[in-house]
């Protein structure tokens, strides 16, 4: 199985993605590197040649054979693929006819919403009955199809299982006035649970590898597992898009602003570069120069695929802005061919298996303001010996918990003078309330008895009309749950007296009584384990975040010295 490394944050050039064993070696047979008319690509490879003048070659596809991989080296340009999905659902909004998007049904690819066995559950509803959407936009790298091998080369590799190398999670809030995406780097290292392929039924173990391997251990369906079981964060629906279409998609959009703080040419002698050459300020990319801009590397920053990742959230923060104001999208004749390549590349749960459930997620999504869109990559450091990236301790969970809590990225939820606690209205022994284990994992096991556990503490509390639910969960977080705001009070004095934070305690219009979910925070004991910060949840992302906004027009990529002109 290949192993593909992230170059990260190292000093400027080349150090980074050399100690990381980046193969620039190009596949034998190949036109060389100097032929007319071509210039390496990113993953050594071989592209069109722009045009001297920085213009590109437009709407030119890319020919011939591309590069091996090697370790890293098919550094696959997928968000490109994501973004095309992205951007299709919030096409969908903008008032193409409901019948014609009946008759897309049968392009679409549907597959099984997930292929672990996580017991997740999604989110009680807030008290106005709404929950957050949350769906996995995911970059393939497959070789399913002509198309897609003259698009993204290595042809050696069309029989090779494909690999999730771009995977994004769109979080939009209960309320729809905010989404908040997140990235992951392709080779950060997790736990990925066991899977069953929905095609063969082939079990695949439990293993610990770089996430971009989670694809081909029974699809989509169990990199969606994978990402559940990271984040504690329960995922709706996913997206994923593969090599074909991207250059009718960009090109149906008709061009997306993209900025470069200085000229940038990413192209050496050795064979590194996308090809992408543009002067310095702002320029409106399509066809093969937009897939040059989502796939550089070489040329951006430290020459690594975090670099790569921010330029990819510029373009699709101007690419959302692009579809949102874009008067040309509302002709049907132009939705017509943009919708024909999207629902053609998409592959989707079984959830969203026709066209009228995009339709209506579209209309959710475009609900949301481009100024509180946030776009975050997961905080992350080096192994040891930098062979590959993982979760910051500390950073991502405050991440991944924003998620779960429904909490905006950017820090603008409007902050509500808190009232005091009510008083509780209910004696103790009277008081009734369910406990339900909710430490089903299928990376670290349930915990047996733990509802019982806590229920026996909660009658030593006084609590004794407290009984157990003996069904499995799976929560992240412990919570209690309560419906009629007349119990918020018997809800708070309860939480108190097992030592949970206020946070713990949230209202539900689906709630008909006190619940008590004992999650994955509390494996172990009768004292709840509190962490600093329990009672003042953060309401930001963290700086190692590197937030991008996606009203800011003004965002422009850091060029590499020793890839400028």
């Amino acid at each position: 199985m290949r192993q593909s490394s992230v170059r990260g944050e190292r000093s400027p050039g080349q150090a980074g993605a050399r100690r990381l064993g980046f193969d620039d070696s190009l596949e034998g047979g190949a036109p060389p590197p100097d032929a007319p008319g071509w210039t390496p690509d990113d993953d050594g490879g071989i592209a069109p040649a722009p045009d001297e003048s920085g213009g590109g070659n437009g709407g030119r596809r890319r020919k011939g054979k591309a590069a091996k991989g090697g370790k890293g080296g098919k550094a696959r340009k997928a968000l490109r693929w994501t973004a095309l999905g992205l951007g299709f659902v919030l096409v969908a909004g903008a008032g193409a006819g409901y019948w014609y998007y009946e008759h897309l049904n049968a392009n679409l690819r549907t597959a099984p919403r997930s292929a672990g066995g996580s017991g997740l559950k999604k989110p009680e509803p807030n008290a106005f009955g709404q929950t957050p959407l949350n769906i996995l936009l995911i970059g393939s790298d497959g070789r399913n199809s002509k198309k897609d091998i003259e698009l993204g080369g290595a042809r050696q590799d069309a029989d090779r299982k494909p690999l999730a190398d771009v995977e994004m999670l769109l979080h939009v809030s209960a309320d729809r006035s905010n989404m908040s995406v997140i990235s992951i780097p392709r080779d950060t290292r997790v736990t990925i649970p066991q899977c069953t392929d929905p095609k063969t039924h082939e079990v695949y173990k439990q293993t610990t590898a770089a996430i971009n391997q989670s694809l081909q251990h029974g699809g989509p369906g169990c990199t969606l597992a994978t990402w559940q079981e990271l984040t504690g964060v329960y995922i709706d629906h996913f997206m994923m898009v593969d090599f074909s279409g991207v250059v009718d998609m960009a090109d149906a959009i008709g061009g997306v602003p993209v900025c470069v703080d200085r000229n940038v040419y990413s192209h050496d002698s050795k064979g590194h570069g996308s090809g992408l050459k543009l002067t310095k300020g702002t320029h409106s990319v399509q066809g093969v120069q937009a897939l040059q801009w989502l796939r550089t590397r070489y040329g951006f920053e430290d020459n690594s695929d975090i670099g790569r990742t921010k330029a990819q959230h510029m373009y699709m923060n101007s690419m959302v802005r692009q579809l949102k104001a874009n008067a040309k999208l509302t002709n049907p004749g132009e939705l017509r061919d943009l919708a024909e390549a999207a629902t053609k590349a998409l592959t989707v749960d079984d959830g969203l298996d026709t066209v009228k459930k995009l339709y209506d997620l579209g209309g959710d999504l475009n609900r949301v303001p481009t100024k509180r869109i946030t776009m975050v990559t997961m905080p992350w450091v080096y192994s040891p010996g930098g062979e590959y990236v993982l979760p910051k301790p500390g950073d991502a969970e405050q991440t991944f918990a924003m998620l779960r809590n429904d909490t905006a990225l950017d820090g603008k939820d409007k902050k509500k003078k808190p009232a005091p606690d009510p008083k509780p209205s209910t004696a103790k022994n009277a008081l009734k309330v369910v406990v339900q284990n909710g430490t089903n994992s299928t990376v670290n096991g349930p915990v047996s008895g733990r509802a019982s556990v806590v229920q026996e503490r909660l009658a030593q509390l006084g609590y004794t009309a407290a009984g157990t639910d003996s069904s499995l969960t799976s929560q992240a977080d412990t919570t209690l749950t309560y419906g009629d705001t007349a119990r918020r009070g018997d809800a708070l004095a309860l939480a108190k007296a097992l030592g949970l934070p206020k946070s713990a305690v949230k209202q539900s219009s689906s709630a008909t009584q006190l619940r008590l979910v004992v999650g994955n925070d509390w494996r172990t004991g009768t004292a709840y384990p509190q962490k600093q910060g329990d009672d003042k949840p953060a309401d930001k992302a963290p700086d190692s975040a590197d937030a991008l906004n996606g009203n800011d027009t003004k965002a422009c990529m850091k060029v590499n010295p020793g890839y400028t002109f």
